[in-house]
């Protein structure tokens, strides 16, 4: 194996600490050379810097070269550069670094300290910032994210027919994608990292009145989060199988062929349920595992996905109804509301009064984080579906070995490639040997101080050893979505593969982005290795009414498959009850 991957970027010495938190759920694996290049390189990552101005806590010579720093890669893997993020926490008198650490990247104790810079200290941005901080804790509608999403509905709308445009009109549409792509990050970015400003806020009023488990229940029921969307229509989906005999055998059979087998039925269900499914992969089909990496599939290139969930999902009794769950939290905020209103006249603070009440207002900044990531992803997905057509006619035509081997192009061959595909094929196949490798590797959780070791050093699957956890032994993480229960865990390594979910299963996940979300509706409880106080996994969950662990470190090789644990959302407790039997 090769000791660098020929994408990777030259470490930073001004940011030296990176990390694969928060990162992992963007990205799980190792990025394509042209999900890289066109994705992040080019678009993804100056969005990113793009935002950071615009919220004031960076300058454009915060960045060298006007290169992106804030998101970088290593071994093909994507890590996010935590001194550069650190840098919101250090120039914002709002915001700890320690908060901010505990928002983004969970609470680990191998967390590298912050170490102060002579350019960290800006104290003339502190006007700007405190502008958008205004922004934040008074916006509770922001017309412009809207008008994002109708021209991504409106792109997908005006799709042409792929099939019959020719190789400069596939890449003609890529090419209108890019700006967009950078555009849309832009504002993305903004609720990202504005998403971490108000559970530190109301850290402060949880301290205030002894209760620090209100960040994450008034972090819950927020109410409109798209990323939570298809789980509720699959839901209904799913309803429609469990009612009915038909639907239920065809499903009994598997998955391979069941669209066929469905359409042979010929009755108004089985017709209800595929002109629903068509409706579901039109709205949702940009997402899915791994859904910024290009050349992944998602919901409408490999529509087995969804069925798949669905099919666990099924077996769910009604009264599992997620609306009823995001019902319940949203109750139960509105009370706690009123409840730490009370306390806090009792107190008398006036201006902790005002800091309660600006991060509550400021909580919807979650809820535009995962509109700006629904936005982004459909216009990636336009991209992903230009490029899969052109890798299939070419491997069809024989002047490329595979269909994914169009990603093994970086973005600036893409002319070139057109203008002579048999000149890329050796190369683009070299590459995806290469490629393939880096699958094999487990990147650093931190890298520490600009090293980077050679890739040779990088653990892999068969090279890590984690003790299992005992019984009675309890494992602490992240609180991220209140609630108790108990139940049987089930490893979820990949989520168009699931083990058979049962009802009252708890799943057991390295990681979690959106796209593995409808599978919460199959499980009680969601447990995830890494992740922070505003990760999609939590997130959802909250929305959704189930209680979430996450940043529970080796979860999914310290847990054994099948036994039988207590998940405290609450608290970030996951307790092992009794063995697999």
């Amino acid at each position: 194996m090769q000791e660098k991957w020929f994408t990777d970027h030259p470490p930073s010495e001004r940011y030296p600490h990176c990390t694969r938190a928060n990162a992992g759920e963007v990205l799980p694996t190792p990025a394509s050379p042209f999900g890289q290049t066109y994705g992040f390189d080019n678009a993804i990552g100056h969005g990113f810097q793009e935002a950071s101005i615009v919220m004031g806590a960076y300058e454009a010579d915060d960045y060298r070269d006007g290169k992106p720093e804030m998101v970088t890669f290593f071994g093909g893997y994507f890590f996010i550069n935590m001194s550069c993020v650190r840098l919101q926490a250090v120039r914002n008198p709002a915001i700890t670094v320690d908060q901010l650490d505990l928002a983004f990247f969970g609470d680990r104790p191998d967390t590298p300290p912050y170490e102060p810079h002579p350019e960290d200290e800006k104290p003339h941005l502190k006007e700007k910032i405190d502008a958008h901080m205004e922004f934040v804790l008074t916006t509770a509608e922001w017309p412009e994210i809207l008008e994002e999403k109708a021209r991504a509905e409106q792109i997908r709308q005006e799709r042409p027919n792929l099939e019959d445009a020719g190789d400069q009109e596939l890449v003609d549409r890529i090419r209108d994608m890019h700006p967009l792509i950078k555009e849309f990050t832009t504002n993305q970015m903004v609720t990202a990292t504005s998403s971490a400003i108000p559970p530190g806020m109301l850290a402060a009023v949880g301290e205030a009145v002894g209760d620090d488990t209100i960040p994450m229940r008034l972090l819950a029921g927020l109410g409109d989060v798209d990323s939570a969307a298809p789980s509720f229509d699959l839901w209904e989906i799913s309803r429609m199988v469990r009612n009915d005999p038909d639907l239920t055998g065809a499903f009994d059979q598997g998955i391979d062929g069941l669209r066929e087998r469905i359409g042979s039925l010929a009755t108004p269900t089985s017709d209800a349920f595929l002109e629903a499914f068509d409706d579901f992969l039109y709205k949702y089909g940009s997402r899915g595992p791994n859904e910024w990496e290009l050349s992944s599939h998602t919901w409408e290139t490999d529509p087995n996905i969804p069925l798949v969930t669905i099919d666990r999902v099924r077996k769910q009794e009604d009264e599992k109804n997620p609306a009823r769950g995001a019902k319940k939290s949203a109750d139960e905020r509105e009370t706690l509301v009123e409840e730490v209103r009370k306390k806090l006249a009792e107190i008398g603070d006036e201006e902790l009064i005002g800091v309660f009440e600006g991060a509550l207002v400021g909580g919807n900044q979650m809820v535009f984080r995962e509109r700006c990531k629904t936005t982004l992803v459909r216009v990636l997905h336009e991209s992903r579906m230009a490029m899969r057509e052109l890798g299939r006619r070419h491997a069809q035509q024989g002047t490329i070995g595979d269909e994914d081997h169009i990603f093994m192009l970086i973005d600036e061959e893409l002319e070139a490639f057109i203008a002579d595909p048999s000149s890329f094929t050796g190369l683009l196949a070299e590459r995806h040997v290469g490629w393939t490798q880096l699958w094999d590797l487990t990147p650093p959780f931190f890298l520490r101080d600009g090293v980077v070791p050679p890739l040779s050093e990088w653990e892999t699957a068969t090279t890590q050893e984690r003790e299992e956890a005992k019984e009675g032994e309890t494992l602490v993480g992240t609180a991220g979505s209140p609630g108790t229960t108990s139940g049987r865990a089930r490893i979820v390594s990949d989520p168009t593969d699931p083990p058979d979910l049962e009802p009252g299963d708890i799943m057991v996940a390295p990681l979690t982005d959106p796209a593995w979300t409808p599978l919460f509706l199959a499980v009680d409880a969601v447990v995830v290795n890494v992740g922070g106080q505003v990760s999609h996994a939590v997130i959802v969950s909250r929305e959704l009414g189930l209680p979430c662990v996450v940043s529970v470190e080796d979860a999914t090789e310290r847990i054994t498959d099948g036994s039988l644990i207590e998940v405290n959302g609450t608290t970030g407790e996951v307790t092992i009850l009794k063995g697999p039997e």
